[in-house]
Formats: structure tokens, C-alpha cells, sequence
């Protein structure tokens, strides 16, 4: 250690990095983690998965009480909406959860240098214009929201998605350029607090990368609970004058266009990784056409001591993914063997019902050879029915012959919960029977995947 600062420098305090900077010093080894902003835990904590859930969940509440959900189960109401409370609720949550991982990092004897990160070679970096030489050094900056070309974002008007948490008051009309997961939760979020909301999706149907069951049925729910979804469509201009925007649309395979006014516009057409201003070709690195760093199994990259995780790397990006592989990395850096199976890592839309699903989609599974399907819906499901919770399905999918689940998806109520079983089942082999012979407990929403691995060799009871 005379030669270095640190064992392990990470790059960002995202959840990929936060993690593995708290499990390299658990391992012995002297941490330092990165992070330019006030506060630990990157954009998940701070401005993307955690503050939008607490929006979600309020926003289910008051949905439930204003429309009908809870009258039904003889519950009458007239709810008030006090939105500066719902945000305050939300920044309550934020806080709580990024000052825990600022306790972690001192309980570790992890230190956190702030400020922004610039390799000056492949082991030293500079922060703050102090320099620090470092054995190892994981990449782990995450991402930020793909900007659409000709579309300037004001965070007033014309909003990305850590504008769209923190608008001031309810949007008489919004539009959500972009049908995947977080257009739809936040796009969900406004519409159960009042707005009209329209989803304009470039594809076919919503959620790219998801079964297609799922894809269709979702689009149904969505428009069953009052949003305007418009697929193959295209935003050519988006002009605001105002308080107002005025968006030029165009079907994605040609024809006329048409305009589309709105109060809000919420660009949502991905994320991208985030790498500049590290100076990455000073460690001797370079990027993919897709703007990721390459890295092998063990996340390496192809600079000795030079490591990456999470959005900056091809791969999903989720943040339990990041997650997982922060454990990895930290572990490989330590001389184990840190392990991350990238062919289960399961995807959630906190929608209402939740959407998630691990594996295969149904066409993936197709391709590779003869498959069977089970499918059950929670309309059959006594739990779901129970709690008047009617909509999605769970549908498995399994190889022909040896009856190993290749993929699951699932759209229910509690579906990002339940997801979880059949990771664990695919993680250790499992095939369809082994599903389908392991007691779940009644009534719970999970028997619907019990039913499904049963449908699969044709023995589903309640259908």
C-alpha cells in the first residue's frame, strides 16, 4: 500500500457502486467511493426509483379513495389532494434512505470523496484537483436520460423524469414521449392525481423487451384506467409557447401528422451511460457503438485493475443488477468468487397492477427450440379476486422436453414480489413440475404461479 492511495476506488455512489464500496471494505480492503452529488445513492435513490415509488403508492391511495376502489369494500370517502405533502412524503423517504447509506459508509470505514472523477492514467484519478492512485478502480457512473434530438427539457413545460417527480401542481394535460417503464409509472402517477395523460410509443406496443402477452395486455389495462396510448407513432416537434407545448406527431411508418397539445411533456426514450468527463481513454479505455465500457464475466475490463458495473455496462439497466454487480466485483477484487447469473435478472413496472418478468420472453423462447406455455389469470385467483384486484395473468414458459423454465411474467397486483419465487426457481433449475408440486400457501396471489406451472403439462385446477 506504500505505492497506492486506496485498494479499491469506485467511481459513483450509485447503487452498483455504493454496494461494492461497502463490500470491498467488509473484505479488508481500504475504500474509497466517488460521488459528486450532496447525497449517496445515485440516481436511484435520489431522483428515480425510490421517490417515484412513494409517488406511486400515494398516488394508488387517492386513486383508490376517489374512483371507487375503496367504496366498493364499503369504505365511502372524498379525498383532498395536498400535493406540496405527497412531495414532502416522498423527499421524507429519500432522505432517510441516503443518510443510511452515508451511516453505512462510516460504519465500513468506506471515505467519500466528492466531486467529480477524471482518470489522469489506469490507476490514478483526480477529485477536487487532488489526485488519487488507486490498486483498483471500478467504473460504476450509471446512467442519465437520453435526450430527444430537436427537444430542449426546461423541467417547466417540456419535463425528463426527475422533473416529472417534482411538478408543483397537477397537469390539466400530459404527454409521455415514450411507452416503457418509466414513462408509464410516472405517466400513471399524474393520471391517478387527474391529468389526461397521453402515451406516444414509436413501437407497435408498449414495453419494449417484454413478452408480448404482457406487452398487449397491458396496453388493455392502461386504457381501461383512462389513458390515451398512441403506438406507432412518432414526435417530430415539440414547440412551447409558455405554459403550453404543442407536439407534431406522424405515424412511425409514414402519413399525415397531426398536433397534440399539453401542459406537460414528459421525454422518456431511455437512458444512456454516463461517461463523459471521466476521461476514459487516459486508462487506455474505449467505448462501444452503444457508448458502454466492455467488460468480461468477472467485470473486468480490458485494462488490468480497471473494473465496470452497472448502466455504464452492456446489461440491463436496473438497479438490482448494479447491485448485484457491485457484490461481484468486490469480490473478484478480493481474490473470491463473486458470481452474478445476468440470465436471471428480473424486470418490474410499478404500474397498478405491477408488471414484472425473468428470462425468456415467448417468442426468445421459440427460437430456441420446441416450448410449452401455462398461463393462468388472477381473475381465477381467489386472493385477486378477493381484493378486487381481476387484471393480468402469470404465464411460464418451459422447454418441450426437459420441462426447465426458461421465462416468467407476470402482470398482479403484488407481481414485483412474486417475481422473486421464480428467480429463485430458475436460479436452481427448476423445471415446471417442481413449481407446480411446491406448496404455496391459500389464498395468496403466488398460487397463481403454482396454477401456471401446472397449466404448463396441462393440470391447472381453477381453470
Amino acid at each position: 500500500m506504500a505505492d497506492y492511495d486506496y485498494d479499491v476506488l469506485i467511481i459513483g455512489a450509485g447503487p452498483g457502486g455504493y454496494v461494492a464500496a461497502i463490500r470491498a471494505a467488509q473484505l479488508g480492503l481500504k475504500t474509497a467511493c466517488v460521488e459528486r452529488r450532496e447525497t449517496l445513492g445515485g440516481t436511484c435513490l435520489n431522483v428515480g426509483c425510490i421517490p417515484s415509488k412513494a409517488m406511486l403508492h400515494a398516488s394508488e391511495y387517492f386513486d383508490a379513495a376517489k374512483n371507487g376502489a375503496m367504496a366498493e369494500m364499503g369504505i365511502e370517502v372524498t379525498p383532498k389532494l395536498n400535493l406540496a405533502k405527497m412531495h414532502a412524503q416522498r423527499l421524507d423517504a429519500v432522505g432517510g434512505l441516503t443518510k443510511g447509506i452515508e451511516f453505512l459508509f462510516k460504519k465500513n470505514k468506506v471515505d467519500w470523496l466528492k466531486g467529480y472523477a477524471a482518470f489522469e492514467s489506469a490507476d490514478t484519478v483526480a477529485v477536487g484537483g487532488k489526485s488519487y492512485r488507486a490498486k483498483n478502480i471500478v467504473i460504476a457512473t450509471g446512467s442519465s436520460v437520453t435526450p430527444l434530438p430537436g427537444v430542449t427539457i426546461d423541467q417547466k413545460v417540456v419535463v425528463d423524469s426527475t422533473g416529472a417527480l417534482e411538478l408543483p401542481k397537477v397537469p390539466k394535460r400530459m404527454v409521455v414521449i415514450g411507452g416503457g417503464v418509466i414513462g408509464l409509472e410516472l405517466g400513471s402517477v399524474w393520471r391517478r392525481l387527474g391529468s389526461e395523460v397521453t402515451v406516444v410509443e414509436f413501437l407497435d406496443q408498449l414495453l419494449p423487451g417484454m413478452d408480448m402477452d404482457v406487452r398487449k395486455e397491458a396496453a388493455k389495462i392502461f386504457k381501461k384506467q383512462g389513458m390515451t396510448i398512441k403506438l406507432g407513432t412518432k414526435v417530430t416537434g415539440v414547440a412551447v409557447k409558455g405554459s403550453k407545448a404543442t407536439l407534431t406527431l406522424e405515424p412511425a411508418a409514414g402519413g399525415a401528422a397531426e398536433t397534440l397539445e399539453a401542459d406537460c411533456v414528459l421525454v422518456s426514450i431511455g437512458r444512456r451511460p454516463n461517461t463523459e468527463g471521466l476521461a476514459i481513454d487516459k486508462a487506455g479505455l474505449e467505448l462501444n457503438a452503444r457508448g458502454q465500457i466492455e467488460t468480461d464475466h468477472e467485470l473486468r475490463t480490458k485494462v488490468p485493475g480497471v473494473w465496470a458495473i452497472g448502466d455504464v455496462i452492456p446489461g440491463p439497466m436496473l438497479a438490482h443488477k448494479a447491485e448485484d454487480e457491485g457484490i461481484a466485483v468486490a469480490e473478484n477484487i478480493a481474490g473470491l468468487t463473486g458470481i452474478i447469473n445476468h440470465a436471471v435478472i428480473p424486470g418490474v413496472v410499478y404500474t397498478w397492477p405491477e408488471i414484472a418478468g425473468v428470462g425468456l420472453t415467448e417468442d426468445q423462447a421459440k427460437e430456441k427450440g420446441e416450448i410449452k406455455v401455462g398461463k393462468f389469470p388472477m381473475l381465477a385467483n381467489s386472493r385477486a379476486k378477493t381484493n378486487h384486484e381481476p387484471d393480468g395473468f402469470v404465464k411460464i414458459i418451459a422447454d418441450a422436453k426437459t420441462d426447465r423454465v426458461l421465462g416468467v411474467w407476470a402482470i398482479a397486483s403484488v407481481a414485483g414480489t412474486m417475481i422473486a419465487e421464480a428467480c429463485l426457481g430458475m436460479e436452481f433449475g427448476a423445471t415446471s413440475e417442481d413449481i407446480a408440486y411446491t406448496c404455496h400457501a391459500h389464498p395468496t396471489h403466488s398460487e397463481a404461479i403454482k396454477e401456471a406451472a401446472m397449466g404448463v403439462r396441462g393440470k391447472a385446477i381453477h381453470i
